[in-house]
């Protein structure tokens, strides 16, 4: 019963919330219409790249540092080069909702 309640309570809470934020104005200056998308594309398309690597280097990581413990450093370098693709697609994108050329 409780679960049918809070079901329906947050089934209510998102009909409100629609025609609420559909009123809600925006206005972007001519001819930056899409840069909002295109920030947000490049921050979540650099972090799922950031992810592919930092598991791939962190599994060959951990096989090398089973059988050679002096290696940590160099493979603490290639789970951190992966993570840099995050620090790229930050910057990109704050270039770009900053940046108005």
């Amino acid at each position: 019963m409780k679960s049918v309640i809070l079901l329906l309570s947050l089934f209510l809470g998102m009909i409100t919330a629609i025609p609420v934020g559909a009123q809600v104005g925006y206005s972007s200056p001519q001819g930056f219409e899409g840069v909002n998308i295109g920030a947000g594309l490049a921050i979540g398309l650099a972090a799922i790249g950031a992810g592919v690597a930092v598991g791939m280097a962190a599994a060959a990581g951990i096989g090398v540092l089973t059988e050679r413990r002096d290696m940590f450093g160099t493979v603490l370098i290639f789970v951190a080069i992966g993570e840099g693709i995050v620090v790229y697609g930050l910057v990109f994108a704050v270039l770009m909702l900053f940046a108005h050329v």
